[in-house]
């Protein structure tokens, strides 16, 4: 019976990572549904993956946050479960990003274009929040670099760097609010998600002081 337990931590812990990703290809799907024929597609789609790519980025960090909590082993379930759900979601979402990156970039009617992808401000279309964005991207791959070393550095060096995915979703959270938090929907998305994260964040901290003291 305890064997049987124990193979089923990984699935409900991959399971989570699978709702996280159903959500997100719901966002996705639905723009589909909705722009067939239509020549704002190529935004539409672009600006889905975006939202889709945040919500599933959200979900990354606060698995992180658990992760690392002092109270994570009252939660139940495996460490090497949760970690696999951590590469899960963080995998997912690589390929929306791309996604997102790559729709926009090749849509004439955004105004952002492939130097607006890559280098700071070269965007005409709202060039600060595209630029947050960019960096916040690439602030997100050096945390994903650095946990692909984790086995193979000392932690004392890629933990701190590792750290660093906070500030990515910092970012990328001013990305979302600058670039496209336009209607009161998604405004209401990334206030809720923000307080949310601030909570969790802030649990995981004073604890970590707790246990230190």
């Amino acid at each position: 019976m305890t064997a049987v337990v124990r193979r089923r931590r990984p699935a409900l812990a991959l399971a989570g990572a699978g709702l996280s990703l159903g959500v997100s290809g719901y966002v996705v799907g639905s723009a589909l549904e909705h722009v067939a024929g239509n020549r704002m597609a190529p935004w539409i789609i672009g600006r889905a993956a975006g939202v889709a790519a945040y919500l599933l980025l959200v979900a990354l960090v606060g698995l992180g946050l658990v992760l690392s909590h002092p109270a994570r082993a009252r939660l139940g379930g495996s460490t090497p479960a949760r970690i696999r759900a951590h590469i899960a979601l963080a995998l997912f979402t690589l390929g929306f990003t791309a996604l997102h990156v790559v729709v926009l970039a090749t849509d004439r009617y955004a105004g952002v274009g492939w130097w607006g992808t890559l280098l700071p401000m070269r965007s005409t279309y709202r060039p600060a929040g595209v630029t947050l964005g960019l960096i916040g991207v690439w602030t997100g791959v050096l945390a994903g670099v650095t946990a692909a070393a984790a086995g193979r550095l000392p932690r004392r060096l890629w933990w701190p760097l590792h750290k660093v995915a906070a500030a990515s979703l910092v970012l990328i959270w001013l990305h979302g609010v600058l670039a496209g938090g336009d209607t009161p929907a998604l405004l209401a998305l990334y206030i809720g998600t923000g307080v949310l994260t601030l909570v969790l964040a802030a649990s995981r901290y004073t604890a970590g002081r707790r246990v230190a003291r």
